[in-house]
């Protein structure tokens, strides 16, 4: 890479013109991060057929998007985009390159680190600047999530690092005209091409994703009992909402992996997120601590969770919601009456 790259890239997950909406996020830090620096902000696109996405780029505050269209590069295969993507970098020299924590971005960003010698910081949950220094700084659970950790990639360019999704808000789009698209071409043939994706599945929720929702009540280990946790599908239920859950409640079998919020979970941010029963330990807060409001319910005055909440509710959780449930309840079909704790 040369002496000293300009310029903030973001990858634009896409597939079939559908983008995830981790990459308008990381355009909204991206515009940010690029505006403290005093550079340029682009968006990178791979795929086929992708004008409509590139139009859509400039929207979220693009400078400028570097492209490649391709018949190989639809749908995604790790050896067809670390390729174009490498090779893009190695042409244009980016100083930094975000990318969403996302199964595809987890699979791309290892691939392209290695073969670009770089440093990778995986699932950040929050990126600064060092202006003077030129260098990204780059926060994310260490030692078990533990601590948090900022991590500086010193002497080798890109700076790279994933980010989870719903960490950073997503911006509204505004309009704004298309400005410079630099268009390179994949130097691929299908020959070349390793892997052959035959059919893919995508998975089919009733229940909806928890990151997506405006409305979780999670519980924690202080409910005591499986029992105790459909209190929580109860409240949830109640508000329209989602039952959420900390690592040790999902690890007791009270409810599945995919209600997990926390480190090694889904990192959510609704409108108004319960917290029933759950101390509050790092690992779970990088998940949940960019909620809208936040209700802390916990008997220990001292848990953490507290710190991090907008009202805090100094009770057994276990006694309080089924009150507290009936409320809402009364509430919502518009009969409300004081309840007796």
């Amino acid at each position: 890479m040369a002496e000293h790259p300009l310029g903030i890239w973001v990858y634009i997950e896409q597939e079939k013109g559908q983008v995830a909406p981790v990459s308008w996020e990381l355009m909204g830090e991206g515009r940010r991060l690029a505006d403290k620096l005093g550079t340029s902000l682009s968006g990178v696109v791979l795929g086929h057929q992708i004008d409509k996405v590139i139009n859509r780029v400039f929207a979220y505050g693009a400078d400028s998007v570097y492209a490649i269209d391709d018949p190989l590069l639809e749908p995604y295969r790790n050896q067809t985009h670390s390729h174009g993507l490498v090779q893009l970098c190695r042409d244009h020299q980016p100083e930094i390159l975000l990318m969403g924590a996302t199964t595809t971005g987890r699979d791309l960003s290892g691939s392209v680190a290695t073969q670009l010698a770089t440093g990778l910081t995986a699932d950040c949950t929050e990126l600064d600047i060092d202006v003077e220094k030129r260098k990204l700084l780059q926060t994310r659970p260490a030692f078990g999530g533990n601590i948090l950790a900022t991590i500086l990639c010193r002497d080798r360019w890109p700076q790279m690092a994933t980010v989870r999704p719903r960490v950073f808000p997503e911006p509204e789009a505004q309009k704004a005209p298309s400005s410079t698209v630099v268009r390179g071409k994949l130097s691929l043939q299908p020959k070349d091409v390793t892997v052959e994706v035959i059919k893919r599945i995508n998975e089919e929720r009733k229940e909806g994703y928890l990151d997506g929702t405006d409305i979780i009540v999670a519980g924690g280990r202080g409910l005591g009992t499986k029992e105790n946790f459909q209190l929580v599908h109860n409240l949830a239920q109640a508000l329209g909402g989602m039952a959420g859950a900390s690592r040790p409640a999902v690890e007791s079998g009270w409810i599945s992996y995919s209600h997990q919020v926390g480190q090694t979970g889904y990192s959510v941010r609704p409108k108004l997120y319960i917290a029933a029963g759950i101390s509050g330990a790092i690992q779970h807060l990088v998940g949940m601590q960019n909620a809208e409001i936040i209700v802390a319910i916990n008997k220990d005055p001292d848990a953490p969770i507290f710190r991090v909440a907008t009202y805090g509710i100094i009770a057994d959780a276990a006694e309080f919601l089924p009150i507290f449930t009936e409320e809402v309840k009364k509430r919502m079909e518009g009969k409300a009456v004081t309840a007796k704790a």
